[in-house]
């Protein structure tokens, strides 16, 4: 990844207080190394440091090194909390600047990687990784499979359709396997599937069932034929989620409605849970949204929280994610205070947001954790998270950015920047 205004160097961050995503205690005065093709050569206490050798030098003045963090479940072609067929009022043109304002910002709040799970095409992904745009390096579902009537289905009763290219249709086994195919042709990193009714839907509620159990299965199986792409679903209620579970999905999103057996089947399938916290905190607003979508989701809201609550305590294999559209943009990591309020502690908060994320997306052998040989993706921010999570929530404590070896921002005061 490249960015001709902030080119990649070799980085030295000093007199850091170290969190390096894999659980470990902190290291106080902690030094980070990364060779100029931004790879990590040292994480660790300043007094095994290697010595300086001419890198450009960050000074922490103990603030917290973490890893870049994961947001798993996001929609960046939507703008928050716009209604189905918002889009499709804008100008293309528009949409295409709206989104990459959008993915600046969620880079800006932490986030180096992001999988998008519907609507946005793989040439923002591209767009990243050429250096073409700033933002988080992405993996994208592009569209979404769903039945006629279902979660991503939101065409008008004539027939319009107004998901500004969001849907994929499928409404049995041979058309599931078709669907696969299209997504998969049209750039998609992985496959989502709605295999229950949604909050934001007008045609059907969080406990109907969407695809059947027997196309799920379909589409994991089309999926490993085409290289072996994961398979997220859309599960809200726990009749779906257990079709899901049963089908060999990758990932259950939201997961509102688990209970002990669906709980149990994810740990023997080694399935991860991806609650989006973020829609039930801060993604209901009664004057923006639909009465449908609203009345689904204060009646939603009390149940979810006491489910994830129990996913918590169970163990669950939690990663990272927002939903943000439905939720705020920009403001991801909040979604880490409302694990810690359902009982996670911080520092496993922390880890679901990165090691656990890194695994989820398959890229843990070198993102998600600050350690020697992984690629330089970590943040710098104001205070302690450990002892306050919600430090982590807001954008203007996150002081400094680095994705790829590139510092992407910097915030730091310029008299603490230097060389040795």
């Amino acid at each position: 990844m490249t960015d001709p205004i902030a080119p990649r160097t070799a980085l030295r961050i000093q007199r850091a207080r170290l969190i390096d995503g894999t659980g470990a205690a902190p290291v106080d005065d902690a030094v980070v190394t990364i060779d100029a093709q931004g790879t990590i050569t040292y994480a660790g206490p300043a007094a095994t440091a290697p010595p300086a050798a001419g890198e450009r030098v960050l000074d922490a003045d103990d603030r917290t090194v973490l890893p870049g963090f994961f947001d798993c479940h996001v929609h960046l072609a939507y703008a928050h909390g716009a209604a189905p067929g918002r889009r499709a009022e804008l100008d293309p043109v528009l949409v295409t600047l709206d989104t990459v304002t959008r993915l600046r910002r969620t880079l800006d709040a932490g986030i180096t990687t992001a999988r998008d799970l519907g609507g946005l095409s793989a040439g923002f992904r591209t767009a990243v990784e050429t250096g073409r745009v700033v933002g988080p390096r992405l993996h994208t579902a592009v569209r979404i499979i769903s039945h006629t009537g279902g979660h991503a289905d939101v065409r008008l009763p004539d027939g319009t359709d107004l998901s500004a290219g969001m849907s994929e249709i499928a409404d049995d086994t041979a058309a599931a396997r078709l669907a696969v195919r299209r997504v998969l042709r049209d750039g998609a990193d992985l496959v989502k599937v709605c295999a229950t009714g949604g909050m934001g839907s007008p045609y059907d509620d969080p406990d109907d069932e969407g695809l059947l159990e027997e196309e799920i299965r379909a589409v994991v199986d089309e999926a490993r034929r085409h290289g072996g792409k994961q398979v997220a679903a859309h599960a809200q209620g726990n009749a779906g989620i257990l079709n899901a579970l049963r089908g060999g999905v990758t990932s259950i999103e939201h997961g509102y409605g688990l209970d002990e057996r669906a709980l149990d089947l994810a740990a023997e399938r080694g399935v991860f849970v991806v609650p989006t916290l973020s829609t039930v905190y801060a993604g209901i607003n009664k004057d923006t949204m639909p009465d449908y979508h609203y009345q689904k989701k204060t009646r939603w809201s009390g149940v979810t929280k006491e489910n994830i609550a129990r996913a918590i305590e169970y163990g669950a294999r939690i990663a990272l994610g927002t939903d943000a559209a439905v939720g705020p943009h920009g403001v991801n990591l909040m979604e880490l205070s409302y694990l810690v309020d359902l009982g996670m502690d911080p520092m496993a908060a922390i880890v679901a947001g990165t090691r656990t994320a890194a695994e989820l997306l398959g890229v843990a052998d070198r993102l998600g954790t600050l350690t020697a040989g992984r690629t330089a993706d970590l943040i710098l921010c104001d205070g302690d998270p450990l002892r306050d999570i919600g430090v982590l929530g807001d954008p203007a404590n996150i002081v400094c950015v680095v994705q790829d070896g590139v510092v992407r921002k910097d915030l730091l005061p310029t008299a603490t920047e230097g060389r040795l």
